[in-house]
C-alpha cells in the first residue's frame, strides 16, 4: 500500500504535456477541477472521460502508473460511495432494515465514484508531468497578481512544492522503516483497530524523527546557499508562453463551455 502512493512524484518522459508551461497545466487541472463538479449528468462525465483519455494518452505516462495510485483512496471512495448509496431520498428500489437503495442514490453514488477518481487522476497528472521547480515557478507567477496584497507568494509556492516532493521521500523512508520493524517481529496486520493503532507508534516516532532531521538538513542548505525568499531573485530559465499553450488555453475554453452548454441544456 505504501509503494502505491504516486502523488508527488514526478515521471520523466518526451510529451507534449510535459512541454508545456507549468501555469497552463496549473489552469487546465483547475479547469477540469471545475468542470468536474458542474458536471451533473452522463454526457458532462462521458465527456471528461474523453479528455482525460486524450491528455493521458498525450502525457506518455504509463496508465498502470497512473492507477497505481488510486489503492490509496479506496476506502475514502468505498465510504463515500456507500454514504450517497444508502442515504440518499428517493424512489425505493431495495430496503434492508433502515438501509434503503433508491434510483437515485445509485446515480448520485456513481457519480460521486467517478469524480473523485478523475480528480485523483486528473491532479496527480500535473504532478506526474511538472519538475518540483517548474510548479514553483509557475505557482509564483500565476499567484504573482496577490503581491499587492503583500502575500508573500513566492514563500507559498516554495512551502507546497517542498510539501509535494517531500511526499515519495516519506513515503520511501515509512516503507523501509516498516521493513526494519517487520524484520524485528512487529506486526502491522493483525488485531483489532487498538491494536493494530498501537503497533503504528513504532512506526511513526522514527518517521517523524526522520522528517525533522530532513527539513533540519534542508533549511541549513538553503541557508548556507544565502537563500533570503523571492525578493530580488532572478530566474535562469524564465516562463514564457509558447504556440502550444496558446492552443491548449483556447482547448480549455472551448472544454468549459461545453460543459457548461451540456449543464444548462441538459
Amino acid at each position: 500500500m505504501i509503494r502505491d502512493i504516486t502523488i508527488g512524484q514526478y515521471y520523466p518522459a518526451e510529451s507534449v504535456i510535459h512541454r508545456l508551461d507549468p501555469r497552463t497545466k496549473l489552469v487546465g487541472t483547475m479547469v477540469f477541477i471545475i468542470a468536474l463538479f458542474l458536471a451533473d449528468n452522463i454526457w458532462g462525465y462521458l465527456l471528461a472521460t474523453v479528455v482525460l483519455a486524450l491528455v493521458i494518452g498525450s502525457s506518455k505516462v504509463p496508465f498502470r502508473f497512473i492507477v497505481r495510485g488510486l489503492k490509496a483512496i479506496v476506502v475514502l471512495l468505498l465510504i463515500s460511495v456507500s454514504f450517497n448509496l444508502f442515504l440518499t431520498d428517493g424512489e425505493i428500489l431495495v430496503k434492508l432494515g433502515f438501509l434503503k437503495v433508491t434510483k437515485e442514490g445509485i446515480r448520485t453514488a456513481g457519480f460521486m465514484a467517478v469524480r473523485l477518481i478523475y480528480l485523483v487522476i486528473g491532479s496527480s497528472l500535473m504532478t506526474f508531468t511538472t519538475t518540483p521547480n517548474q510548479l514553483t515557478d509557475g505557482l509564483e507567477k500565476g499567484l504573482g497578481f496577490l503581491k499587492p496584497f503583500h502575500i508573500p507568494v513566492h514563500e507559498v509556492s516554495m512551502m507546497m512544492s517542498i510539501a509535494l516532493r517531500f511526499i515519495p521521500i516519506l513515503v520511501e523512508e515509512t516503507d523501509k522503516i516498516m521493513k526494519a520493524q517487520m524484520a524485528r517481529g512487529a506486526d502491522f496486520e493483525s488485531g483489532n483497530l487498538i491494536q493494530k493503532a498501537r503497533a503504528m507508534v513504532p512506526l511513526l516516532v522514527p518517521l517523524f524523527i526522520s522528517a525533522f532531521r530532513r527539513a533540519t538538513d534542508l533549511a541549513m542548505a538553503m541557508e548556507a546557499r544565502c537563500y533570503r525568499g523571492g525578493e530580488g531573485r532572478t530566474k535562469m530559465k524564465p516562463l514564457k508562453y509558447a504556440r502550444r499553450d496558446r492552443i491548449a488555453y483556447l482547448m480549455f475554453a472551448v472544454y468549459a463551455g461545453i460543459v457548461l452548454v451540456l449543464r444548462i441544456m441538459l
